[in-house]
């Protein structure tokens, strides 16, 4: 249980997929408009991470791995799939995404409206394909310590979008100088929140 929070809170604060590794911000300065849409956009992909690293990590170890065919027969113990990892995972993602779009277009036909194309460009999000890869490379030993770190992965891409979407709200009332309206000060507040992301290293878990 212990390991398990330590991958949970390990995922949100430190290795966080915005600041630490920089993936996803294509969506994440995007769609950072405003909280409404921030939220949405995070909990989809929240689900998206929480579904398909699990569902990755189970096609990596019964499929794609060298020998992992070998519960078929014998004979496939020299088998090695890994080289369509990358399909493989894509594939997973564009199909839950597909899902997510589908539900939010019939339960929120307006936060569906304010995502407009983001919402299936997560099929595309490096941040989602960046997890199944992390999750790869990490080798985590059960389905669990996968799906953990997937949820953990996702909510730090929850805060990470909703605290700028929350600061570019706040800044409109600002006397920001010209040159830097827009995009210029968010690159400058993200910046800042990388670097006071960056205090969580210190903790030891």
């Amino acid at each position: 249980m212990e390991e398990l929070a330590n991958i949970f809170i390990k995922s949100i604060f430190i290795d966080n997929m915005v600041f630490a590794y920089f993936l996803g911000m294509c969506s994440y300065l995007a769609i950072s408009k405003t909280v409404r849409t921030s939220v949405g956009m995070g909990a989809a992909v929240i689900f998206v991470l929480g579904i398909t690293i699990p569902f990755n990590y189970l096609l990596e170890k019964w499929v794609l791995k060298e020998g992992a065919l070998v519960w078929i027969s014998d004979d496939f113990l020299n088998i090695d799939l890994s080289f369509l990892s990358f399909i493989m995972f894509i594939a997973v993602i564009a199909s839950m995404v597909q899902l997510v779009e589908m539900v939010i277009e019939k339960f929120s036909p307006t936060l569906y409206s304010s995502l407009g194309i983001f919402l299936p460009l997560i099929a595309v999000n490096c941040a989602i394909l960046g997890g199944s890869l992390f999750m790869q490379e990490r080798d985590y030993s059960t389905i669990i310590e996968a799906t953990v770190f997937g949820l953990g992965s996702g909510v730090g891409w929850f805060l990470a979008i909703v605290g700028i979407a929350a600061i570019r709200e706040k800044i409109r009332y600002s006397n920001v100088p010209p040159a830097l309206r827009g995009l210029g000060i968010t690159y400058i507040i993200t910046g800042l929140m990388g670097i006071a992301f960056m205090s969580f290293m210190g903790i030891k878990l």
